[in-house]
């Protein structure tokens, strides 16, 4: 599913009058928490590695920190989640879903969780070893 598919309030659709414009509203510099989830994540390889759960936000800032994402359909790893920086997502507008430049392999080894026992995202140690597992720079919260 991709974020066009969720978009109810139409903030993604093309206004159709305008010569040279495909779309009209927020996005995609600014786009919808709601339709976010649920978004397709794929790596560079345009292998499907699953999709998004929930977007975690830094309250204090303001700020995204994590996309909770599932790969379990794929890797076989039951209901395991995955908490990935936001800033190791990029939106691929044109294919309309998420990359996350990790292979397989690499993510077999991810650093996960399962429903019934989430981590302390809050903690900065914790955020630090995340952030380096998938190659992003922290910011000053975590």
């Amino acid at each position: 599913m991709n974020y066009h598919d969720r978009d109810t309030y139409g903030m993604y659709k093309s206004p159709g009058f305008i010569p040279g414009v495909t779309e009209r509203g927020p996005g995609p510099q600014l786009m919808g928490a709601e339709t976010l989830i649920g978004n397709d994540v794929y790596n560079l390889a345009g292998e499907d590695l699953g999709d998004i759960k929930e977007i975690m936000l830094d309250v204090p800032s303001g700020r995204i920190a994590y996309a909770v994402l599932s790969f379990s359909t794929f890797l076989g790893m039951g209901e395991k989640l995955f908490a990935v920086p936001w800033s190791a997502l990029t939106l691929d507008t044109v294919e309309k879903r998420f990359v996350l430049n990790v292979d397989l392999d690499r993510l077999k080894d991810a650093p996960g969780f399962d429903k019934g026992h989430w981590p302390d995202m809050a903690d900065s140690n914790w955020g630090k070893r995340i952030h380096a597992y998938y190659g992003v720079e922290t910011d000053h919260h975590g």
